[in-house]
Formats: C-alpha cells, structure tokens, sequence
C-alpha cells in the first residue's frame, strides 16, 4: 500500500477520534442523545425514502427516455435535486427571521422554480447541441454511420 494512503486513513482516523472524544467530554449527555436521534433519522429518511426514491426515478428514466437523451434527464434531475434539497429548509423557514437578516426574506418558491427552469434549459440546450453534431456528422459521412 501506497505511504500517502495510509497517511491520510491514520490522519482521518486521528481526526474522528479527536472528534469523538470532543463531542463525549463537552457535550452535555442530553444534546448528545438529541444529536442521535437525529442521525438515527436521517439515516431512516435517507436509506428508507431518499434512496429507493432516487433509484426508482433513475429506473423509470432509464426505461422511458431514448438513450442518447438519458444522460442529460439524468444530469438535470441530479442537479435539480440538489438545489431542490437545500432550498427545501429555506422555503420551510421562510418568514421566521427578523427584518434585520434581509438575505433570509426572499422568495425562495420562486426561486427555486427559476433555478430549476434555468437546469432544464441547460440540459435541453446541451441535448440539442448534441442532436445537431449527431446531425451534421451523419450527413457529412453518411456511410460511416451505418450498421
């Protein structure tokens, strides 16, 4: 095995023990079990909802959609996702900070919908963008296409 692997496992390793033992010795035991609870549950929520949720989306995708359009449905439903997971706890919050913290009382209904307006349009754009070299190639090299 390589120096620097094992160099970075015992350096990871040191720091989550580290870790540990801070959250063991100044943590109240109350806030620790809190702490739990919540891993507990998005370990529940992740394994239980989010993954067959994501593989379903991923199956379907695959069965319905053309191959040379699946990567991009795919790449935009990735990134979609991702927006989507963080601006979820912002729209839940929304309205429940003071005036003073003017960056937390936006629309952010609103704009997640232009955010995800804006991921569909790149990869329509990118599909299409692939579409036409597809095009252009098989009319430049009409034989060399065919099988």
């Amino acid at each position: 095995m390589k120096a620097w692997r094992i160099a970075f496992a015992a350096s990871g390793i040191l720091l989550g023990l580290f870790g540990i033992f801070r959250l063991v010795t100044e943590v109240p035991i109350g806030n620790l079990l809190v702490l739990a609870g919540w891993m507990i549950g998005a370990v529940v929520i992740h394994d239980g909802i989010l993954s067959p949720a994501v593989i379903a989306v991923g199956w379907f995708v695959s069965r319905v959609m053309p191959a040379r359009a699946r990567r991009y449905v795919q790449g935009g439903l990735i990134a979609g996702g991702l927006i989507t997971v963080v601006a979820i706890p912002l729209i839940l919050h929304a309205g429940q900070e003071p005036a003073s913290k003017a960056l937390l009382r936006q629309n952010f209904g609103g704009n997640l919908t232009i955010l995800l307006g804006a991921v569909a349009a790149v990869s329509l754009v990118l599909y299409a963008v692939r579409v036409a070299r597809e095009t252009r190639e098989t009319r430049q090299y009409p034989y060399c296409f065919q099988s």
